[in-house]
């Protein structure tokens, strides 16, 4: 069994093929950049992403080297995400399913990063780490349904580093760029440090970030900003850990590709006799994949929708949907 994974929920238009067994056949995405200072503007990702759709498409059968007929389903990121960009590849995957006559599967573009990291790490049964623009979560399986053990109460870690990005000057998604500023930097700069229970706050974080700069060596302030942000995160899931007793700590999301933010997870790991598993930095990121793996897992479960009944929802918790393939 194959299927298409489409992902479209931001700044990444992406396709992927894969197979029930886990083998990733292609893996092609094209990233919207908008100008350096600026944010992803909805309208202007979605042209982006409807422009380049068609090239992506190609290349993803090409690669695999299958058509839209050897397909037996079709994945789409249903949500959470910015609905300009959203609408572009449910209807591409709407089109598609009813053109072809191939079941359609709708997938939450979180738990996307999620099932594609336990593929790719190895691990079976881990409290994860979702960071990425649209999430910072502490997460367990329980009772078939990702239960949330930590979570942001404003901002998350992705657009708490974007948005300072963008404020020095930088272009979304800026998360590179500030992780390369930071290796450089050598001051720690004080900053605010807010954990409320198990959740965390960034805004304040953010906004004294952004007036130090004005003061200090950006350097310094990325650096210190790291360090703090990571640290109130680390706090929480040793928390969790401590609380659930994991044997396996696993980060996803496209935060997860820095390095630093590892080295730290990783002594975290370590005092709670767990392993941490970080999902390959080629993957932390969103892409295809991710869809296309969890589509064959909702496929296996008999999950699908009629062409006419696909959906995209903007706003939608992770512990709102069924995941029948968890204990």
């Amino acid at each position: 069994m194959i299927g298409l994974g489409i992902e479209s929920t931001a700044h990444t238009f992406g396709a992927s093929i894969m197979s029930d067994d886990g083998k990733i056949l292609s893996n092609v995405k094209d990233v919207y950049r908008p100008p350096e200072g600026m944010g992803i503007h909805p309208r202007e990702a979605s042209r982006h992403h409807s422009d380049v759709a068609p090239r992506v498409l190609k290349e993803a059968l090409r690669q695999a080297g299958v058509s839209y007929r050897d397909l037996d389903f079709i994945a789409y990121s249903a949500g959470p995400g910015l609905g300009p960009c959203l609408r572009v590849g449910a209807t591409l995957a709407r089109f598609l399913s009813a053109y072809y006559d191939k079941p359609l599967v709708p997938v939450h573009h979180g738990i996307g990063h999620i099932e594609l990291g336990s593929l790719l790490t190895g691990a079976r049964d881990p409290l994860v780490l979702l960071l990425s623009g649209g999430h910072t979560m502490i997460l367990a399986a329980h009772m078939k349904r990702w239960r949330v053990f930590g979570e942001t109460l404003d901002i998350t870690l992705g657009q708490l580093i974007d948005q300072f990005g963008r404020y020095v000057g930088l272009s979304s998604p800026a998360g590179p760029q500030v992780e390369a500023l930071a290796q450089k930097g050598r001051k720690f700069i004080q900053l605010p440090y807010i954990v409320k229970g198990n959740d965390i706050s960034y805004s304040g974080l953010l906004s004294a970030a952004k007036k130090a700069s004005r003061k200090e060596a950006v350097e310094d302030v990325a650096y210190s900003l790291q360090e703090v942000a990571f640290s109130m995160l680390a706090e929480t899931a040793e928390r969790a850990l401590a609380l659930t007793k994991k044997q396996e700590l696993m980060v996803v999301g496209g935060v997860a590709a820095n390095k630093r933010l590892r080295e730290i997870l990783e002594k975290v790991a370590e005092r709670h006799g767990s392993r941490l598993y970080a999902v390959p930095q080629e993957y932390a990121g969103d892409c295809g994949a991710q869809i296309a793996w969890t589509g064959v897992l909702y496929y296996r479960s008999g999950v699908k929708v009629q062409p006419e009944s696909a959906f995209i929802q903007q706003k939608w918790r992770i512990d709102e949907v069924d995941v029948p393939w968890r204990s």
